[in-house]
C-alpha cells in the first residue's frame, strides 16, 4: 500500500516590509488593524523591524494592503519612507529595481508616474506585454510621458514599431467597416468589445489594438448580413470557440456575428442588449454599441468564455469601463449603476464571471480596487474563496501564460452555459 507523501511545512520568510507597509497606511489614513487580524500578525507587528511568516500569508498580506490603500505604486511610496542604509548595496538592487508587475502598472496607466523604470525586467516584460497587447500604450507612456526613464534602446524601437503598425492597423480596419456600413439602413447592429472600446475607453486610437469587429444582431439577420458582407469581398471563417454565430474575413479583418451571445435559453435578455443599445453616429444609422452595463457583463463573459486565457489589454477595458472612463468623455464616462449590473447579472446567470473579472481588475490595479469591490456581486465567501483560489489568483500573475486547470469545467462553472 503506498503511503501519502507528507505534507510540506509552509516556507517561512522574514520581511523587513510589514512594519513599514502598517506604518504608511495608517499616515495615509487607513487603518491597518484588520489586516493585523486577518493574517495574525504581531500586535506590534508596525514597529518591529521584521516579521516572521509563511511566504504565501505575505503575498496575500500584501496584495490586501494594495486594495487598502488603493495606491497602484504602494511599493514605491513606502520604499521612499524606508531609512537609508536600512538595506546593504546588493539586496537594495535587488529588492529597488521594478518588478514585472510594477513596470506593467506603471506603462498601462493613462497618467503614469514619473520616476526612472532603470533595472526593469525588459527581457522578461517586452514580448510578454506584446502577446498581452499592451505594447502600444507601453510604448506612448515609455515615448512621451516617461522620457528619461532609463528604457534600453531596442525595447524602445521594438515597442514603437507595435505602437505604429496598432495605429495604422485600426485606422485600417475602421475606416474599412465605416465605408461598408455607413449606407446600410433598417438594422440594429450592436458592436461590442475592442472595436467599441477603441475610441471611448483609450485617449488614442492606436492604444487598443482592434483583432477583430465583434457585432450582435438578431438571428434573422445573420444570414444577410453576411450575404452583405459578402459583397465586400468577406468570406466564412470557422467560428469554432468564439461564441459567435458566424464569422467572415476579407483577409485583413475578422467580423464576428452574434446573435444567441447569451446562450439559447436567455434570448429574450440578449435582446434587452439591442434595445438599450446606442447608437454610433460615425458608422451610420445601423451600427450601435452596448450601453455601460452590458458592455461590462459582455466583457466578463468573454473572460469566462475563454477561461480568462484572455489578453491583458481587456482587463484595462474593464478597468476603465468599471471607472467611467474618466481620461474620456463618450458613451463610457459615467458612474457604472451598480444595482441594474448586479440585477442584470443575476438574469444572464454571470455573477461568478463578474466577480472573478472584478476581482482580477481589483487585484492587478489598486487605483480600481474601490469601484471594481462596490461592484461585487453577493456570492457566498466560500464561492468567492473557490474563485480567488482557483481563478484569480493564478491569472493576476504578470509576465507568465497561466493556463487553468479543468478549463472547460471553469468555463462551465462561471458562464452557466
Amino acid at each position: 500500500m503506498e503511503m501519502p507523501a507528507p505534507s510540506r511545512p509552509p516556507t517561512e520568510v522574514r520581511s523587513q516590509l510589514v512594519g513599514p507597509l502598517l506604518a504608511y497606511l495608517r499616515a495615509t489614513g487607513h487603518d491597518p488593524a484588520p489586516l493585523v487580524e486577518r493574517f495574525g500578525l504581531p500586535a506590534n507587528a508596525a514597529s518591529l523591524p521584521e516579521v516572521s511568516l509563511p511566504l504565501t500569508t505575505l503575498h496575500a498580506f500584501l496584495d490586501a494592503a494594495e486594495a487598502l490603500s488603493g495606491d497602484a505604486f504602494l511599493g514605491l511610496h513606502v520604499a521612499q519612507r524606508v531609512p537609508r542604509g536600512t538595506y546593504g548595496l546588493v539586496e537594495y538592487i535587488a529588492r529597488a529595481s521594478p518588478t514585472v508587475r510594477d513596470t506593467f502598472r506603471v506603462l498601462a496607466s493613462f497618467d503614469p508616474p514619473r520616476g526612472s523604470l532603470r533595472g526593469a525586467p525588459w527581457e522578461q516584460y517586452v514580448s510578454w506585454a506584446i502577446s498581452q497587447g499592451l505594447a502600444p500604450l507601453a510604448a506612448y507612456n515609455l515615448q512621451y510621458r516617461l522620457a528619461g526613464s532609463g528604457v534600453p534602446e531596442g525595447v524602445m524601437d521594438r515597442l514603437m514599431a507595435i505602437y505604429q503598425g496598432s495605429a495604422n492597423d485600426n485606422v485600417m480596419k475602421l475606416v474599412n467597416f465605416k465605408q461598408i456600413v455607413d449606407d446600410l439602413q433598417g438594422r440594429k447592429l450592436v458592436l461590442f468589445g475592442g472595436a467599441a472600446f477603441a475610441d471611448t475607453l483609450y485617449p488614442h486610437v492606436a492604444f487598443r489594438p482592434v483583432t477583430e469587429l465583434q457585432l450582435l444582431m438578431k438571428r434573422l439577420d445573420v444570414d444577410g448580413f453576411a450575404g452583405y458582407l459578402a459583397n465586400h469581398e468577406f468570406k466564412p471563417e470557422d467560428a469554432t470557440g468564439t461564441g459567435a454565430t458566424k464569422a467572415v474575413s476579407d483577409g485583413r479583418t475578422v467580423i464576428l456575428l452574434y446573435s444567441d451571445v447569451l446562450g439559447a435559453q436567455r434570448r429574450e435578455q440578449a435582446a434587452g442588449i439591442l434595445d438599450r443599445a446606442l447608437p454610433i453616429r460615425v458608422y451610420g444609422s445601423s451600427i450601435f454599441r452596448a450601453d455601460l452595463e452590458d458592455a461590462v457583463l459582455l466583457t466578463a463573459l468573454e473572460h469566462a468564455r475563454q477561461g480568462y486565457e484572455v489578453p491583458w489589454l481587456s482587463f484595462i477595458d474593464l478597468r476603465e469601463l468599471v471607472t467611467g472612463a474618466q481620461a474620456m468623455g463618450g458613451a463610457y464616462s459615467r458612474p457604472l449603476d451598480v444595482p441594474v449590473l448586479l440585477a442584470r447579472a443575476a438574469e444572464w446567470r454571470l455573477e461568478r464571471a463578474l466577480y472573478t473579472s472584478l476581482a482580477i481588475v481589483a487585484r492587478l490595479f489598486p487605483e480600481a480596487a474601490p469601484a471594481a469591490t462596490a461592484a461585487y456581486p453577493p456570492l457566498r465567501r466560500a464561492t468567492r474563496e473557490l474563485l480567488d483560489r482557483t481563478v484569480v489568483g493564478p491569472i493576476s500573475t504578470p509576465g507568465q501564460a497561466t493556463a487553468l486547470k479543468g478549463l472547460e469545467r471553469v468555463r462551465r462553472l462561471l458562464t452557466g452555459q
